[in-house]
Formats: structure tokens, C-alpha cells, sequence
């Protein structure tokens, strides 16, 4: 921090400016109001900062909890925000003492891509009702744009649009000029400036709230808590994953050091709670937020604690100018910033890859935007888990192979297999089939020393491949299975008639025994 200090405090007031309409929108479209979403964007960005798992995270009221929390509003009341806020927090920090913080790097490299690009879709579709007017209350943000488009008065837009590109503009140039203030900050300087001094027709952030309300705990009725706990597990699982998510993704856009996941669900917990406790909303970490704190040079934790210390002087001193900021410039630093978290390599390197991780890639884009980050984690893992098990069983399989060596007398009752990659529900209907189609043998060898995994549906398929055999006159010898996976085939009831040999040459002296004896259902040997 003693290097970076400068940055991050230009940083946080970056942030700080940007996240003021976004807390005040959010706080509104929920249905508890402006302040509860400021309230939630000091409190809770404050203590997530200081005891989150990421250097760079910067967390608030978010768009998808907005999703969320609108239903609960609408059945249970405003006041049960806050009974939510402090469940969902106490499950984040049993979370996160538990080590449930790393289930996250189970979420493809496809799948968080995807993520990253559909939010920066989100946040780009987001502010084209806030640019040019129009704006419609359809929940899915691709038809409220859509709509916002065809309901616009262009005469009227003309303004913002050029503001958008103003700014745009002064992003694009500055940071080729000098690196130490940021873009953003002097594009909402200058156009606030020229907006104020030529009386320019555009929307302005408008007032604000002047102070913070003392802290109180709800009063917890169990019959509430009982009725509202399925959704503040879903407000806990949308908190985890989208935090954990921002804080991976924004890994990728800094040179701050990893992130402790465990850590990031307590803080994040600890900050609901603390929301909660303030008359505030549960909250996240916010991607749109934390990318402008990275674009701005932010690298510790001192940018994510100043941007709440700017909306604190916000609030409190400085409410009057900042109230005079267009709308429009915020919407176009948000713009900017949405496509600069496009990360265009990776969605190369991907769509050049396999077709089964570039349809995942592009699911999780479709379903993001479409609908929800939760939805868009399942179904990119379903659809991972999915292409993987197909390709497990294409790697799988069972081969025919000649007996090594010179050819012996009875060896032709002799069928040799080679077993490899897995025995599993997804391959072992096939396997047997193969086994089962062979004729003439009296003796059937299965090298597994290949064999990498076995699951309880493949040893079942074993031991009736072995029965089946066995009722045919077919002796039985498996080479090679390891210890573990002959555990498994034991007890699923593997006939004490099959043979278990350790290596290839004592597997084919055995069978040759039994081959040239004709004794095919005697075991031992």
C-alpha cells in the first residue's frame, strides 16, 4: 500500500462517484428504497473491504440481488429485507468457516468466461435506458432495452448521446497521456463542468440522502424466519457465487495477488449483516464496481474502503455537487468499462478449442444475460459435466489384442482384452456388450491395469459380465486391477471363480492351464 496508496485513493473516489446512482437505483428497483441501497453500498462495502478475501473487491447492492429480493419485498414486506440480510450473511460466515469458499474452482474456465462476458453484456444494456430515456420496467434487461429503444424520444437523447461519446472519448485518450488520474474521472469532471456551464438539458444524479441511521438488530419471529429461509438461502448462494465469481474474475484484470475464497465469504457475511443492521440490503461483490476500481489503478483494499468513505462524505458533506452530475456520463464510464471486461483472448482461445467448451462458453453468455448468474453457473456446469462424461466414455473402451509371444497350442480359446480410461455408468453397457458378443472362447483375459476409474455402476457391470461368463463355461481373469477398485468389485460380489492376477504373463499361463485341461468352471489354480 505504501506504493500503490496514490492509485488507490484516486481509485476509490473513481468508484465512489460511479457506485452513488447505482446504489441510489438499485435501493429503488428493490423496493426498500434509495437509502437502504446507499446505506448497503457504505456499510457493507466498508466491512466487506476490510475483512473480504480480495484485495480489489469492491462490494454493494447488485443488479442480480435486485432479482432476488423484489419477490421477497412483494410477499413478505420491506422490513423482511432485513431479517434476510442477517440470515443470508450468518450462512455466508458458517460458509466460510466451513471451506465451502473453494467449491468455486469446480466452475469451468468456459463457464466463468461466459459469466464475465454476459455481465458485461448486462451492465453495457443496463445504461442504454438510462442514455436515451424510455426506460421500461421489463424484468429481463435484454427486453427493457429493447423496449427503451422503441419508447425513446431521439430529439431528446441527443444530449446524452453526445455526452456518451464525450466521455468515451476522454477514456480512450487520456491514459494514453498519463497514467495518473484516470479517465473516468476527468470525463465526469469535464462534462459535469460543461453541462453546468452551458445549461445543458440532461439528467442529473439529483438529491441525495444527508445522514446514515443509527444500527438496530431485527427482531427475529421464527415463524418469519421458517417462512423466508428458502430465500435467504437463495440470496446466500446468489451473495457466494457472485462474489466469488467478481473476486476470480477480477484476479484476471489485476496485479493484486490471489484471493482467499473462505475469507471472502466471512467478509462478505459480516457485511449483510452488517447492512442488515443499518437498514440496508443484502449485498455482493459488485464486478461493475470492482472492474472500474482495477481499470482505475486500484490495488488493495485502501480504494475499496476510500470509495465507501466518498459516499460517507457523499452523504454528509458533498451531496450537493455530486448531485449535479449528468446520468449519462456514469452511463458511459459504465459502457466503457463493460467493454473492457470483455476478455476477447480468451474468448478466442475458447471458441477455437473444442466445440463442447465453445457451446458452454456461449450458453453461459445466452443464460446470464437472458436470465440470472445462478441459473448461468448450473447450467454451464451441467453442460461441462455433461460434454466431460461423454468424452470419458468415448475415451473408454474395451480392445481386443493378440496373446504376446509365440502361438501355443489352445491358444485360439483364448480371448485377450485390453480395458482402458473408465468403467462407468456412461461406458459400461458398451463394454459388456463387446465381451458378451465373444464366441469360441474358453478363456477370457481383461488387462485393467489401464483402468482409471471405476464407479459402483461399472463394478456391477463387472461382476455380471463375470456371471454371465462363468454360466457360459468362460473362466474369468482380471490383470492388473488396482487394490481400491478390486475393494469395490468385492463388494458388489465379485464369484470367488474369477481369477486375479498381477501381471500379464502369469494371466496367459493360467489361462493356457485351463485352456489345454478343458477345466473352464473350476477355480483355483
Amino acid at each position: 500500500m505504501s506504493r500503490t496508496w496514490r492509485h488507490d485513493v484516486v481509485a476509490g473516489i473513481t468508484v465512489g462517484i460511479v457506485a452513488l446512482p447505482l446504489a441510489l437505483a438499485f435501493g429503488v428497483a428493490s423496493g426498500v428504497g434509495a437509502e437502504a441501497g446507499l446505506i448497503t453500498a457504505v456499510v457493507a462495502g466498508l466491512i466487506a473491504a476490510v475483512f473480504g478475501g480480495s484485495p480489489v473487491q469492491v462490494s454493494g447492492p447488485t443488479g442480480a440481488m435486485v432479482v432476488v429480493l423484489v419477490p421477497i419485498v412483494a410477499t413478505y414486506g420491506a422490513s423482511a429485507v432485513i431479517v434476510v440480510g442477517v440470515m443470508a450473511g450468518v450462512i455466508l460466515i458458517i460458509a466460510g468457516l466451513a471451506r465451502l469458499g473453494r467449491t468455486v474452482t469446480f466452475i469451468p474456465w468456459p463457464v466463468i468466461e461466459g459469466f464475465t462476458v454476459g455481465i458485461a453484456i448486462i451492465i453495457f444494456l443496463q445504461q442504454i435506458p438510462l442514455v436515451i430515456g424510455g426506460e421500461s420496467a421489463h424484468s429481463s434487461v435484454v427486453a427493457s432495452t429493447w423496449n427503451s429503444i422503441g419508447m425513446a424520444d431521439w430529439g431528446a437523447a441527443g444530449w446524452s448521446l453526445i455526452v456518451v461519446g464525450i466521455v468515451a472519448l476522454i477514456m480512450v485518450i487520456v491514459p494514453r497521456l498519463t497514467s495518473a488520474i484516470p479517465g473516468s474521472i476527468v470525463a465526469i469532471v469535464v462534462v459535469t463542468v460543461w453541462a453546468e456551464a452551458f445549461a445543458i438539458p440532461l439528467t442529473r444524479i439529483g438529491a441525495v440522502p444527508s445522514s446514515l441511521p443509527a444500527p438496530s438488530l431485527p427482531s427475529l419471529d421464527w415463524a418469519v424466519v421458517v417462512d423466508i429461509g428458502p430465500a435467504a438461502l437463495a440470496v446466500a448462494a446468489l451473495a457466494g457465487i457472485e462474489s466469488l465469481l467478481s473476486a476470480r474474475v477480477a484476479t484476471t484484470m489485476a496485479v493484486a495477488g490471489r484471493y482467499d475464497p473462505d475469507r471472502e465469504l466471512v467478509g462478505q457475511g459480516l457485511a449483510s449483516v452488517a447492512s442488515a443492521a443499518f437498514g440496508g440490503m443484502p449485498a455482493t461483490g459488485a464486478i461493475a464496481r470492482t472492474a472500474v476500481n482495477v481499470r482505475s489503478g486500484g490495488r488493495t483494499r485502501l480504494s475499496a474502503i476510500t470509495h465507501a468513505l466518498v459516499l460517507i462524505a457523499v452523504i454528509y458533506v458533498a451531496s450537493a455537487p455530486v448531485s449535479r452530475i449528468p446520468l449519462a456520463a456514469l452511463a458511459a464510464v459504465l459502457m466503457v468499462t463493460a467493454v473492457r471486461m470483455v476478455p476477447r483472448g480468451a474468448m478466442v482461445l475458447i471458441l477455437k478449442s473444442t466445440r463442447s467448451d465453445a457451446a458452454i462458453f456461449l450458453v453461459t453468455i445466452a443464460v446470464t444475460v437472458a436470465f440470472d448468474l445462478i441459473e448461468a453457473v448450473a447450467i454451464g456446469i451441467v453442460a461441462t459435466a455433461v460434454f466431460a462424461l461423454r468424452s470419458l466414455a468415448r475415451s473408454s473402451g474395451i480392445h481386443r489384442e493378440e496373446l504376446p509371444g509365440p502361438s501355443q497350442p489352445h491358444d485360439g480359446a483364448i480371448a485377450l482384452f485390453r480395458l482402458d480410461g473408465a468403467l462407468f455408468f456412461g461406458a459400461a453397457e458398451r463394454i459388456m456388450e463387446r465381451i458378451s458378443a465373444v464366441h469360441g472362447a474358453r478363456v477370457i483375459i481383461i488387462r485393467m491395469s489401464g483402468m482409471q476409474f471405476l464407479d459402483a455402476t461399472g463394478a456391477h457391470i463387472l461382476v455380471d459380465i463375470a456371471h454371465s461368463l462363468d454360466a457360459r463355461g468362460i473362466h474369468l481373469i482380471l490383470k492388473g486391477i488396482q487394490p481400491e477398485h478390486h475393494r469395490l468389485v468385492a463388494r458388489v460380489g465379485l464369484p470367488a471363480s474369477v481369477d486375479i492376477c498381477a501381471d500379464l504373463s502369469e494371466s496367459i499361463r493360467r489361462a493356457r492351464m485351463r485352456s489345454a485341461s478343458g477345466d473352464s468352471l473350476t477355480s483355483g489354480n
